[in-house]
């Protein structure tokens, strides 16, 4: 069973930047597509960004062009750089498949952009 840790969250500024990292565990992590969700305070998880085992990505409308994932195969682990934080940012961050079945949920980063 994988096991998902992310680390990397934090308070930043409105308009500032951050970078999560995510860490697996287990041999089938290549063969992934990874994905970072996101999820803020009563409201439900959404997909935040993807990437494919070649690299291949995509991004949801509200942080294209400010974030970026990328992911580095031979370390098992999937990155997601974001800049010019806003405010509507602020979530707890989690990597998983993009594609179920799912792997069990980490434990998440806490993401706070406020002033």
């Amino acid at each position: 069973q994988v096991q998902l840790v992310e680390s990397g969250g934090g308070l930043v500024q409105p308009g500032g930047s951050l970078r999560l990292i995510c860490s697996a565990s287990g041999s089938i992590f290549s063969s992934k597509t990874m994905a970072w969700y996101r999820q803020g305070s009563g409201k439900q998880r959404e997909l935040v960004a993807h990437i494919s085992p070649g690299g291949t990505t995509a991004y949801a409308d509200s942080v294209k062009g400010r974030f970026t994932i990328s992911r580095d195969n031979a370390k098992s682990t999937v990155y997601l750089q974001m800049n010019s934080l806003k405010p509507e940012d602020t979530a707890v961050y989690y990597c998983n498949y993009r594609f179920s079945p799912l792997a069990s949920w980490g434990q998440g980063t806490e993401v706070t952009v406020s002033s």
